[in-house]
């Protein structure tokens, strides 16, 4: 029923997860999953209402668990159920998806229909769907993997910084200097060390030499004085350790990478447990009988057909197979039916969720119940300039009471109208903040009403406007 807007980052440790046999590769994303009432749970913290999406969702995240643990010939047979979200606006329907990105662990990403085109037309084709999800699988794997070295990288650095500091000393040196170092006492103690040249230094662009002139095979021999014969371009650099230390563990993690296959295990990251949420799809519906050639509507209905039933994508990584990356489709249907899709499409999305429109309680509970609700953001943000800000229960019931009539008067937008009130109600006490610290201010349910009264007169007016 509710959806909360907020940029909070559900703590990983706070995620209860089984754990998977022996005998499953350990950095597999798969390796750690949640129950479905567990996904539910981590879900009801940030939105409000929903339990049909909530529960859709879970079920087919837990799926791909039970898909690796099923038999060889028999998990190949198994594909994803995708699912179609129907529903209003401002509901919750992307709000799931993004929850959904942080709890699933695995390669996630959003994408707006109307942003492609059909094949043959300027612009993006579909296939670019997965040629992003792969790069966003290539990140997540390098953060994995550096993570699982990270100690390994202390190690090498600390060994790293101890050789700049005091060479070749004898072991006893070392380690005293190594006990002063973990306590911090030689932070600001300076090194000398290598590091790669940034890009646009004068050794980088040639010393500022022009080639155009120059004659054939002279241009070679010229950069081989500026290129170490690694190949790779460095220079000595006297920094502070504190400053030293993340630059030489880049370049460690870094160096640690290369024996990893990172595009492997990405690409297989994808095909396994790849999701991919698709928002506005009914604005790919034609208005009309209308039935030619559409770049930007039923022509990408019809080049999503072969992504979402499985096919081969060519990317700069390599080939990637969408046999079982999960499909979640989302849209408003206000112009155009579910039905209204090609029927080959629909049959692709054959799990529907419909998410109900918001109640005025549903409004109240958004901004009640939620762990980071909008409520709580304006207390904290007006906390920082030390104006200590209350709302009465008057009040926020009657800022709920607004938001609903205003969305049934005017326009409905669901729970994003709330972020409209409630900025009309704090304009004033927010603009005058940084004069006021150390005082307390209260929001009652009048101050409310006197500071929307514009809104809802507006909202009467909009009636008898043809």
């Amino acid at each position: 029923r509710g959806k909360y807007f907020c940029t909070e980052k559900i703590i990983g440790s706070a995620i209860p997860n089984t754990q998977p046999p022996v005998e499953e590769v350990e950095r597999s994303p798969l390796s750690i999953a949640l129950k479905p009432r567990e996904v539910v749970e981590q879900l009801n913290k940030f939105i409000v209402g929903q339990p049909e999406a909530k529960r859709a969702v879970a079920i087919a995240l837990r799926n791909r668990w039970r898909r690796h643990r099923l038999a060889d010939d028999l998990k190949n047979e198994v594909i994803p159920k995708n699912i179609l979200m129907i529903g209003p606006t401002g509901c919750g329907k992307t709000e799931i998806a993004r929850r959904i990105a942080k709890l699933s662990q695995a390669p996630f990403i959003k994408v707006e229909a109307t942003k492609f085109t059909e094949v043959g037309f300027h612009g993006k084709d579909v296939d670019h769907i997965i040629r992003d999800l792969v790069e966003v699988s290539i990140n997540m794997t390098r953060k994995r993997i550096k993570e699982e070295i990270k100690q390994n990288v202390s190690s090498v650095v600390e060994d790293r910084i101890l050789d700049a500091l005091v060479g070749t000393a004898d072991e006893a040196t070392r380690n005293s200097f190594r006990e002063q170092m973990r306590k911090g006492e030689l932070e600001s103690q300076v090194i000398d060390i290598e590091m790669p040249l940034k890009s646009g230094t004068p050794a980088e662009k040639g010393a500022g030499l022009s080639v155009d002139n120059f004659p054939a095979g002279a241009v070679t021999e010229i950069f081989k004085l500026y290129t170490p014969r690694n190949g790779k371009k460095t220079e000595r650099k006297k920094l502070p350790i504190q400053d030293a230390r993340p630059i030489l563990e880049e370049l460690e993690s870094e160096k640690l990478l290369e024996d990893y296959d990172v595009q492997k295990e990405a690409i297989a990251s994808v095909e396994e447990s790849g999701i991919v949420f698709i928002d506005e799809i009914d604005k790919l519906v034609s208005s009309g009988d209308y039935r030619g050639a559409d770049a930007s509507s039923e022509g990408v209905q019809r080049d999503l057909l072969p992504l979402i039933e499985g096919s081969t994508i060519n990317t700069k990584y390599g080939n990637v197979n969408t046999d079982f990356i999960l499909f979640i489709a989302s849209g408003a249907f206000h112009a155009s039916k579910p039905s209204d899709l090609l029927a080959e499409l629909q049959g692709r999305l054959p799990i529907r969720v419909t998410l109900k429109g918001l109640t005025q309680e549903d409004l109240y509970r958004i901004l009640t119940e939620p762990v980071t609700n909008l409520i709580r953001q304006q207390i904290e943000m007006l906390k920082s300039e030390g104006v200590e800000l209350s709302f009465t229960d008057e009040a926020i019931r009657e800022i709920a009471r607004v938001s609903f009539m205003t969305n049934k008067s005017v326009e409905n937008i669901g729970a994003r109208r709330l972020h409209t009130v409630i900025e009309r109600v704090i304009e004033e006490i927010s603009f005058n903040a940084a004069d006021q610290a150390g005082q307390k201010v209260e929001v009652t349910g009048d101050y409310v009403r006197g500071r929307v009264s514009d809104l809802l007169l507006s909202s009467d007016l909009r009636r008898y406007i043809l």
